[in-house]
């Protein structure tokens, strides 16, 4: 990239705190609202369907986890290399990532919404559905195929607006559909409206997604650092799949934890059935708690998703330094964010739990240790996701994806699997903050390595 190019773009001169707050912020913002699509659609439910609602949208909820999956794959991927290229100063290849995202993003996300409606029951029971949680399942599921092109849509495009340096366009996308999705629910879910239920719900997220992709799309033409024109949204697939190889690593991690909530969802039913508890608390109690800490996984993602474009930047225009100083400062963000969020879960967690609809003792009981256990490192797992980002950001994915492998298919899948058979339910608990621990120690293996590389070396920040 010239120097001239470095210097008009302040991504690649600005001081490093100042850049963060202006794409981190609204990140954050917008993933959080985009997290109450399903906190909201669980508020609701559990407060007026009750805690076997909150079992199905749990049970269901693997299918939003493969959306978000394929949204990244796409999104992460393409905005990694949108902000490489602008960072090299190739604004026509730059141009192109664009169009082949957007491409990849409708074929995939139609053939997910097509796949998914029509095996909707066999999927549910593959994800650990129980006999009673099951109908209200498909009832969830059966609407929200709908929406799945539009969501996965909306997520690529809004990737490609912060990478565009448009945060705060980007965040009012997903405001726009977290407010429209909250007012809906109470008007198709509560008893004091039209009283639908899961159904209700469903219908409200679907209605807000479209509306949140429609914002989004009206983007497309009015990019600030490179021209998009119709003829330039062609798809490649040479080109697409070199995208794809930058979101791997996010992507994986999305499937990964698909697969940990299909591995938990069936443990639990299980070992649930043999307990005190019952086969559904255990899967409602879990549902809740993992959508508590969905908010403050939204708040990892946000930062990391807000230092992809500087990192992408800043490495593709050689100041390897840069790099560095954002990854640090975003891990000691996300450390200290989740140190105040575990504060919560430990003390707290009872009042937590109260928004989300009210239960038995022994509901209350199971979900409060849930709480304390299962998130007790959450610290960690922060770090290691920003870890793992950096490496997609900088185009080295391989390295990202054996780190969020390690987490999710190496350690935590088997350890739900082994540790009931000596602790039985609570051997489900164990195997989180064990899991955390040890990623978080591979993490920082690899990207010390990564930093004591020779261009590393050079210090003007």
């Amino acid at each position: 990239m010239s120097e001239i190019e470095n210097k008009e773009n302040p991504l690649g001169y600005e001081r490093i705190p100042k850049l963060l707050g202006k794409f981190a912020v609204p990140s954050v913002v917008a993933m959080l609202v985009s997290s109450f699509y399903n906190v909201v659609d669980q508020i609701f439910i559990g407060q007026y369907v009750g805690p076997i609602g909150n079992a199905a949208t749990n049970i269901a909820f693997p299918v939003t986890t493969i959306c978000m999956a394929i949204a990244l794959l796409v999104g992460i991927g393409g905005a990694s290399r949108f902000s490489i290229e602008l960072g090299k100063g190739d604004k026509e290849e730059a141009r192109e990532c664009v169009g082949n995202a957007v491409w990849s993003a409708l074929i995939l996300g139609t053939l997910y919404a097509v796949i998914a409606g029509i095996f909707a029951e066999p999927m549910l029971n593959v994800f650990g559905a129980t006999e009673g949680a099951l109908p209200y399942a498909l009832d969830y599921v059966n609407v929200i195929v709908i929406g799945i092109p539009f969501l996965i849509l909306s997520n690529v495009i809004s990737n490609f607006i912060r990478a565009d340096g448009s945060p705060n366009f980007s965040m009012i996308c997903m405001i726009i559909g977290a407010v429209i999705n909250t007012v809906l629910d109470a008007v198709f879910v509560a008893d004091w409206g039209l009283n639908m239920g899961m159904k209700g719900a469903a219908i409200a997220t679907v209605i807000s997604q479209i509306i949140s992709f429609v914002v989004a799309a009206s983007y497309l033409f009015r990019f600030k650092t490179v021209k998009l024109k119709l003829n330039k949204f062609t798809f490649n697939i040479a080109k697409s799949i070199k995208i794809a190889s930058l979101g791997t690593s996010n992507s994986l991690n999305q499937v990964a934890i698909c697969a940990v909530q299909i591995t938990m969802n069936n443990s639990l039913a299980h070992y649930g059935a043999l307990s005190i508890y019952g086969e559904d608390i255990p899967i409602a109690a879990f549902g809740v708690v993992m959508k508590v800490n969905s908010i403050l996984m939204a708040i990892f993602i946000g930062i990391a998703q807000g230092t992809q474009p500087i990192i992408g930047f800043n490495y593709g225009a050689r100041q390897f330094d840069r790099s560095k100083a954002v990854c640090k400062i975003a891990s000691a963000i996300c450390f200290t964010c989740a140190a105040v969020g575990t504060l919560m879960f430990q003390f707290f967690p009872e009042y937590i739990l109260a928004v989300f609809g009210s239960g038995d003792a022994l509901y209350m009981e199971f979900a409060v240790k849930t709480m304390r256990t299962f998130l007790m490192f959450i610290m960690l797992n922060s770090m290691q996701l920003i870890f793992a980002n950096y490496f997609s950001a900088i185009g080295k994915p391989i390295k990202g994806v054996i780190l969020s492998m390690s987490r999710q298919f190496l350690l935590i899948i088997p350890l739900m699997l082994i540790l009931p058979l000596f602790f039985e339910l609570n051997g489900i608990l164990y195997a989180a903050p064990i899991t955390d621990f040890t990623s978080f120690i591979i993490s920082i293996i690899f990207i010390l390595r990564e930093f004591r590389l020779p261009e590393y070396k050079k210090q003007n920040i």
